[in-house]
């Protein structure tokens, strides 16, 4: 009888420490190591949140074009060099530099979309979806109603890989292309 109340008296000493001792004693000074760090306290986090929050303010028009393109610039730095530093440590090399080192205009993927949207505007031609119709913003890549790419040239619905004219099935992803 001695040993049962014993044994109870330990289990409930040992439940109260288990419920009150973060309550008592808080781990906030670590981080725990089944929880990754959030996207969007890293530094390219920020710098991608931060486009996509300037791409939203000129689609609803409280960025000019101007300013649109001067943070734009800026922030594409910044998430080009987080990246590069996380590339770099994701291979155990150190980073070149932690200063953020501008990219020549033409030298991304992003910047050869502008260039040819620039070009498109110039020449007077305005993107238009195959499904919604013309398009009221003069750089978009994508439809803003149906979603769909706005190129000319058929893209795959899962993946948006480039069709070859007359193809059935994407070469990128072998899904079926819609007739």
């Amino acid at each position: 009888m001695i040993v049962e109340v014993a044994a109870a008296v330990l289990l409930a000493a040992v439940a109260i420490w288990l419920v009150l001792g973060p309550l008592m004693w808080p781990d906030t000074g670590r981080a725990r190591a089944w929880e990754p760090p959030d996207p969007e306290e890293t530094a390219r986090g920020v710098a991608l949140s931060a486009l996509r929050e300037i791409e939203f303010d000129r689609e609803t028009g409280k960025l000019s074009d101007a300013d649109y393109a001067e943070l734009k610039s800026e922030y594409t730095v910044q998430a080009v060099a987080a990246l590069r530093q996380e590339a770099g440590a994701a291979t155990g090399a150190p980073a070149a530099s932690a200063a953020p080192v501008p990219t020549p205009p033409g030298d991304s993927d992003i910047e050869a979309m502008i260039a040819a949207r620039a070009r498109a505007i110039a020449g007077g031609v305005a993107p238009a979806c195959r499904t919604c119709g013309p398009r009221p913003e003069s750089d978009a890549v994508y439809c803003s109603s149906c979603g769909r790419r706005l190129d000319a040239a058929p893209h795959c619905t899962r993946c948006s890989a480039p069709l070859a004219p007359g193809s059935n099935f994407c070469e990128a992803c072998g899904a079926k292309v819609a007739a």
